[in-house]
């Protein structure tokens, strides 16, 4: 199903997703959605462009490979829930520090990088899979990274 429409708003509908799943990786701690969710969002994204475009397409635009995304994520995830334990505190307690950046106070915490350590596994991992499935019988699986 390449079709001219589908090939003409893949591109935005792409990009549209993607911001809304940050959107939603952003808001999960305080309502609905968060890494899981804003992940399967962003996953769906690039299944949609590549659908339009080809699995090469897709391996150029995320650059790397998406088993490292996910790898990536996880020792995200990890290191949150370890500054706990380095802090004196039971494993996974949220810890936040307000660095001011640009005169501005911005608050941080292992809470909003455990998420986005769960967004980037889920993205690393649906996307492997989806390349996995789109790709052409009979050639190369890794598309040549």
């Amino acid at each position: 199903m390449n079709t001219l429409i589908l090939r003409t708003v893949a591109p935005f509908l792409t990009a549209l997703m993607l911001l809304f799943s940050v959107f939603v990786l952003l808001r999960g701690h305080n309502e609905p959605g968060g890494g899981f969710i804003g992940g399967l969002i962003a996953a769906s994204a690039l299944a949609i462009y590549g659908i339009a475009f080809g699995v090469p397409a897709v391996r150029r635009a995320i650059r790397f490979h998406p088993m490292a995304i996910a790898g990536a994520g996880l020792l995200l995830a990890t290191l949150s829930g370890l500054i706990s334990i380095v802090s004196g505190v039971p494993f996974m307690t949220g810890l936040w520090v307000y660095p001011v950046i640009f005169e501005v106070e911005v608050p941080l915490s292992t809470v909003m990088s455990f998420d986005i350590g769960v967004y980037l596994v889920v993205v690393g991992a649906i996307t492997s899979i989806a390349l996995a499935l789109e790709q052409e019988p009979g050639s190369d699986a890794e598309g040549g990274d």
